[in-house]
């Protein structure tokens, strides 16, 4: 169903920002309450919130508050099928842009779905207008005083025939780095450490990371696993970037139980 952009704006508006609390799962946050900072995730299928029709599929958006410390809330706004285009175009990025506040985080992770050549309403070219639609991010975050932060798209499996992580996202990662460092923007090279941690499981235990069930082998989307480990990079990386300082994260060494993942009713 196409959503108009005051559908978008009205929709995304109500929707709550999700915080963790000391030892569990993810709750809601009070819309009343005074906030600190927020981290605002723009992204695709791979950071998004899943719900209960989607289960086990989970993003990594939904466990990256696992990480984070009491007071540091996600918002996480990512989107299935989204590229760097299309969500701009149906109004999302406008709507994170009236929500912000000085001081927050904006961290945006699109490649994915730009490389869909044959539908113009989600293609980027990775060296002009992908780069161009991810400007439109920075400055927007940059004129109303929040961070930017750009993620290179998480990895696929997929091994070669000798047992080796294969890239698939062609320029796209390229592309987003070489624009980070001409804007001075800070760089979670997830798509590189990812393909590394995908090389050191191998081919079968990678299978226990990605949405593989009796029903599909989905080798694009995680499971609570595989979104942990993608959330514990993500989280790993703010902090090594020092976009958020070492007491801002937590429980990078510890094991998220699974049962901490939970898939809300649509």
């Amino acid at each position: 169903m196409s959503l108009s952009r005051r559908q978008v704006t009205t929709a995304a508006l109500a929707a709550v920002p999700l915080a963790v609390g000391g030892t569990g799962p993810a709750v809601a946050a009070s819309q009343g309450r005074s906030r600190g900072r927020t981290l605002f995730i723009a992204g695709d299928s791979t950071a998004a919130q899943k719900y209960a029709d989607a289960a086990p599929e989970t993003g990594w958006g939904m466990a990256l508050p696992f990480f984070l410390r009491d007071g540091l809330v996600v918002a996480n706004h990512a989107v299935n099928g989204r590229s760097s285009k299309s969500f701009i175009d149906e109004g999302r990025l406008d709507v994170i842009l009236a929500a912000v506040r000085p001081g927050d985080l904006l961290l945006v992770q699109f490649g994915h779905n730009d490389s869909k050549s044959a539908d113009p309403a989600r293609y980027t070219e990775p060296w002009t207008t992908y780069q161009d639609y991810l400007r439109q991010y920075v400055d927007g975050a940059r004129a109303r005083g929040v961070r930017p932060v750009l993620a290179t798209s998480v990895e696929r499996r997929k091994f070669d025939t000798d047992g080796n992580a294969v890239a698939t996202h062609g320029d796209y990662p390229a592309a987003m780095r070489g624009l980070a460092e001409e804007e001075g923007v800070a760089l979670l090279d997830v798509q590189a450490l990812s393909i590394a941690r995908w090389q050191e499981l191998g081919v079968e235990e990678t299978k226990k990371y990605f949405n593989w069930t009796d029903a599909e082998q989905d080798n694009t989307h995680f499971n609570p696993p595989g979104a942990v480990a993608v959330a514990r990079m993500v989280a790993g990386e703010l902090s090594r970037r020092r976009v958020i300082g070492a007491r801002d994260v937590r429980r990078l060494g510890e094991v998220i139980p699974e049962s901490w993942i939970t898939w809300p009713e649509a």
